[in-house]
Formats: structure tokens, C-alpha cells, sequence
């Protein structure tokens, strides 16, 4: 039996599957458009998304904010998810056993969405759900054909903060996001 959105989310946020629940404030489920055809999925929540239990709202979320706008996608318009629905602390990466943990209610999330596209935000939620072996310097912006999602990955923008060097490319990494997604609005 498939679970409706309130059900699904109400079961993440029950999830003990691991030991990020013993230190989390809020499940950062996820947020926006549930009938999006864009869809972009981060690693893990910050300090910021654990407090108010949404998805890229701290300083790296601003600033993709910043890039939403360049190209025009309204954030209202797309759907936000993570991989992991709570903090790892210290922000750490995603350990792979967290991830498997976590991984259906993604999976949950994107079978009631639907998405056409699926935009990966880093090199851990591209190399889970593209490939393991994704380079993201290498293969940012290249899209793929998986199953009925076309994907690809841009920098994540926690990175760019570290690295303004990357800026450009993810500018124009997300242009080719605006002129992907134009394809399914017409």
C-alpha cells in the first residue's frame, strides 16, 4: 500500500532507524511544490534547517536562493529534499548506513511527486543517486537518463561559499537546469 505525503512525512518524522534522531531538533523532510516537475536534493541538513525543520534555508541556502532567481525558477515552483532527514553533527557527511537508513523516504518522496527532473546539490547525493563514482568536478551539468527522471548534479552551494572560484559554473550549470526544465512546461 502506497503512503499519501502526510502519511510518509509522518513517519520520518517517527524515524529511530539511527542515531542522527538521538541528536536532531527537527526531520528536515523537505519542502515546497509537491506537484513539482523539478526536484533538487541536497546531502543532509545544516544547523539552520535542524532548527526550523526546512531544507536550505541557512547561508548556503540563500545563496542557491540567489541562483533560483538568476534563472528565473521560483522556489515556490520546485520541490527541496535531502538524502538524510536529520543533521549529522558537526555537519559531517552522510555516513552510507545513514543513507540506507534514509533512502525509502527519499524514494517515497519522489514517487509522489513525480519529477521530471531531479537536480542533485553535490558530489554525495550525485554519486547516490547518479552514480557511485560521480566526479563532480568533471560531471557537473551533465545530465543523465535514469529511468524516468532526467538528472544531473551542480555544485552544492555550502561549497561555492568555500569557493567562489565555482560560482560561473554553477550559474551556467543552472541555466542549462532553466532550459531543461522550459522542455516540460509547454
Amino acid at each position: 500500500m502506497e503512503l499519501t505525503f502526510e502519511e510518509l512525512e509522518k513517519k520520518c518524522k517517527e524515524c529511530r532507524a539511527c542515531s542522527l534522531s538521538e541528536t536532531r531538533t527537527k526531520v528536515v523532510f523537505g519542502s515546497g511544490n509537491k506537484n513539482a516537475k523539478l526536484m533538487f536534493v541536497g546531502e543532509a541538513p545544516g544547523e539552520t534547517e535542524d532548527l526550523t525543520g526546512i531544507p536550505f534555508v541557512g547561508r548556503a541556502g540563500k545563496l542557491f536562493d540567489k541562483y533560483l532567481e538568476a534563472v528565473d525558477i521560483p522556489r515556490e515552483s520546485v520541490y527541496i529534499a535531502n538524502m538524510l532527514k536529520c543533521r549529522p553533527p558537526k555537519n559531517r557527511d552522510p555516513k552510507p548506513e545513514e543513507q540506507d537508513m534514509c533512502i525509502d523516504f527519499l524514494r517515497g518522496q519522489v514517487k509522489l511527486i513525480k519529477p521530471k527532473m531531479i537536480v542533485c546539490l553535490g558530489r554525495i547525493s550525485a554519486m547516490r543517486l547518479i552514480k557511485p563514482d560521480f566526479k563532480i568536478t568533471a560531471e557537473h551539468g551533465i545530465w543523465f537518463n535514469k529511468g524516468a527522471y532526467k538528472m544531473c548534479a551542480v555544485y552544492h552551494p555550502s561549497l561555492l561559499l568555500r569557493d567562489p572560484r565555482k560560482k560561473e559554473d554553477m550559474l551556467k550549470d543552472m541555466q542549462s537546469v532553466k532550459s531543461e526544465l522550459l522542455k516540460y512546461e509547454n
